[in-house]
């Protein structure tokens, strides 16, 4: 699943204390590098404009829902769900939830407006507790990933796009083709943030048919 730290904590510590975005996610005043990952997205499928409503899925600590929140304005709306708590973020309404379960998904539901309510962009970044079993770690990711294309096919407005990350392997290609059935266009993304030693990949599902 994700980039493996080397059986050296302390080489890590020290190589990513030296991250060229690390460092400039500190001095730009974002929570994660991981800001980066996302913001290259945006520029390069121009994915957010002022007044979208955004779904963050997997939203801690938060740098995700900054960016989003920056560029929708205040005539935009963000909701954003985690496992984990997040330090609030103006702007933005944070749900401390398990978006795989029916109450962590409910909640969403009733904070962009009830069932009959549509969005603009879903954003996911979830990734499932590991248990160090490839296969198991695997198939965990891809339940997660088809929970949220099941959002978008119930609450995407026409023409709405999506990006979740994923990883290469058992499963991938069956999703990919799922992604190709309710999107026009579905590209994959490897940011320039994204450490060379991840398998992460980022799907952009374009133009929900």
């Amino acid at each position: 699943m994700a980039g493996v730290r080397p059986k050296n904590s302390r080489d890590w510590v020290k190589r990513h204390l030296s991250d060229p975005f690390v460092k400039k996610s500190k001095e730009e005043g974002f929570r994660s590098r991981a800001v980066y990952k996302l913001s290259e997205i945006d520029a390069t499928e121009r994915l957010l404009r002022p007044g979208m409503t955004v779904i963050d899925l997997g939203s801690t600590p938060g740098a995700w829902s900054q960016w989003v929140v920056k560029k929708v304005g205040a005539r935009g709306k963000v909701v954003a769900i985690d496992l984990l708590d997040m330090q609030p973020i103006q702007g933005v309404q944070f749900i401390q939830g398990d978006f795989s379960r029916e109450e962590g998904l409910q909640a969403v539901i009733d904070a962009i407006g009830g069932s009959q309510s549509k969005v603009d962009l879903v954003l996911s970044d979830m990734a499932p507790n590991l248990t160090g079993i490839a296969l198991t770690d695997q198939a965990r990711m891809f339940n997660l990933a088809e929970l949220a294309l099941e959002f978008c096919r119930e609450f995407l407005k026409p023409d709405g796009d999506f990006v979740i990350k994923v990883f290469q392997g058992s499963g991938y290609i069956e999703f990919v083709r799922a992604m190709r059935e309710l999107f026009k266009k579905v590209s994959v993304e490897k940011p320039g943030a994204s450490r060379a030693e991840s398998g992460e990949l980022y799907l952009v599902g374009k133009g929900r048919k």
